[in-house]
């Protein structure tokens, strides 16, 4: 297998898959191997048990997380493309850095539906040390992820869970009251129906190969669906955004559809956002990005960058760290 180019060049999934490493961490997952065309071994990717085993051993063995476990209902996100993001947004913030990525537990983030794996949060309280405040409508995905940071005490303190308590709302409710947030991330509902996300995981399922035309790769709907789907999640999310424009860096959302930007791109325009970037994502055949707003002005994020993100602070920059 070759190397996955499209990845960040600091993600640690670039490679093929070393299996043999993997099942040490995670003997289960040897039943859902198979041989490849290629020669060696590769995964049966059309099954939502292989696909749950695989990413748990990347974890294990990248990372150091054991015991990453939760409903067999819940999504699953594949850790290669999450890891992906994390690295966008490290990015965003060494740009406007001198070149430095901030690293530590004095950058905070807040991740949007943090889900019952609580993925974002952990892998960038590994990769770069940050802290982060995890918020979810669900109380049972929250308790979820709550497992997962009782089983590895090296996060505790760096993420704190949070419940939303207002189901109509994205920042309002749950934003801290005194502390600064140097990037919130989401990766919001795709589908507007359970019609919709059917359709899809029929479509993904045909692409796979296989014949089951059952809803895949789980995901239980509040994760999956929401009035107007991801379009209308995110144009929602911008609203909201406004209101805390001073106290947030960057503002970030993972955009699965393309045609999504044009519209999303006008309602950052029409709400006066002073920067938006966009950055593509890519694993496998796969393409996403991340569009990142901010309402800060070239004074302010100068300020911002002294008081929160001084070199002096940071650790000092690698070869990698300048891709």
């Amino acid at each position: 297998m070759s190397t996955k180019d499209r990845l960040h060049p600091r993600n640690r999934h670039r490679g093929p898959y070393n299996f043999e490493s993997l099942t040490a961490f995670v003997p289960e997952l040897a039943h859902h191997l198979l041989p490849s065309p290629r020669g060696g071994q590769t995964l049966d990717f059309s099954q939502p048990a292989a696909v749950k085993l695989l990413n748990r051993a990347l974890l294990a063995h990248g990372y150091g997380v054991k015991d990453w476990d939760f409903p067999d209902d819940n999504l699953c996100p594949a850790v290669p493309g999450r890891a992906d993001a994390i690295h966008k947004i490290a990015d965003l913030m060494r740009n406007e850095n001198f070149g430095n990525i901030p690293r530590g537990d004095s950058i905070l983030g807040l991740d949007i539906g943090t889900g019952a794996s609580c993925i974002y949060p952990i892998l960038g309280a590994v990769e770069y040390g940050w802290s982060f405040m995890a918020t979810d409508i669900a109380e049972d995905s929250l308790a979820a992820a709550g497992q997962i940071l009782s089983a590895n005490p090296q996060l505790e303190g760096a993420i704190r869970l949070l419940a939303q308590p207002k189901p109509q709302s994205i920042f309002h409710g749950i934003f801290p009251a005194d502390e600064p947030v140097d990037f919130t991330l989401c990766n919001p509902p795709f589908h507007a129906s359970s019609e919709e996300a059917l359709a899809g995981a029929q479509r993904k399922r045909r692409n796979l190969g296989s014949t089951d035309a059952t809803l895949n790769f789980s995901g239980v709907p509040k994760e999956l669906i929401c009035p107007g789907g991801e379009l209308g999640f995110i144009r929602h999310m911008i609203r909201e955004s406004r209101d805390f424009g001073q106290r947030v860096f960057w503002f970030t959302s993972l955009v699965a559809k393309q045609k999504h930007l044009p519209p999303l791109q006008q309602s950052l325009r029409r709400i006066g956002a002073a920067d938006v970037q966009i950055l593509p994502m890519g694993t496998g055949n796969k393409s996403s990005r991340l569009l990142a707003w901010t309402f800060l002005d070239a004074n302010q994020r100068k300020l911002w960058r002294d008081g929160r993100w001084a070199p002096a602070k940071q650790m000092p920059s690698t070869a990698l760290e300048s891709k």
